[in-house]
């Protein structure tokens, strides 16, 4: 689901009517519980990113250097939310951790790509371990760990 937005206000408006209040949600959860340093931007592939800006880490994406280092985004996909957690992939206990506190959260099977979480419906998104997986890497460790990352050693 395609949108030319530039500033949030825009993304948001470009939403579909049955999506806006979970991604609404969604968006001030993650700017709620986020730790300071990291930058929310608009994506140019309709998302909304939050990632470590130049000021912190002058080298950026290694596949894009003239991008900033990615960390979790939010889209409203055709047939799905989506929340994708680079954390989610590289760190094999953080993955961990939110698989097994997913089973608390939600009586529904976690749906989930390498670093993509998808919620099919929006009223089944579990906020408040969405919420909780935010404060677990600050954009220090982020940049810490990303630095050392090889994505073939992504599950060791």
């Amino acid at each position: 689901m395609g949108s030319n937005a530039t500033k949030t206000s825009e993304y948001f408006a470009s939403l579909p009517e049955e999506r806006k209040a979970a991604m609404t949600q969604l968006y001030k959860t993650i700017k709620k519980n986020i730790p300071k340093g990291f930058e929310q931007r608009v994506g140019t592939n309709a998302t909304i990113n939050w990632v470590v800006p130049f000021s912190s880490y002058p080298a950026g994406y290694h596949c894009d250097p003239s991008k900033p280092l990615g960390f979790v985004s939010i889209a409203s996909q055709k047939n799905f939310i989506a929340m994708y957690h680079m954390g989610l992939y590289g760190n094999k206990k953080l993955l961990e951790w939110f698989a097994s506190e997913w089973k608390k959260a939600s009586p529904h099977k976690l749906d989930m790509g390498k670093s993509c979480v998808r919620f099919k419906k929006p009223e089944e998104i579990p906020f408040g371990l969405i919420g909780e997986l935010m404060t677990k890497i600050s954009p220090e460790r982020w940049v810490e760990f990303y630095s050392k990352f090889d994505p073939r050693d992504r599950m060791k």
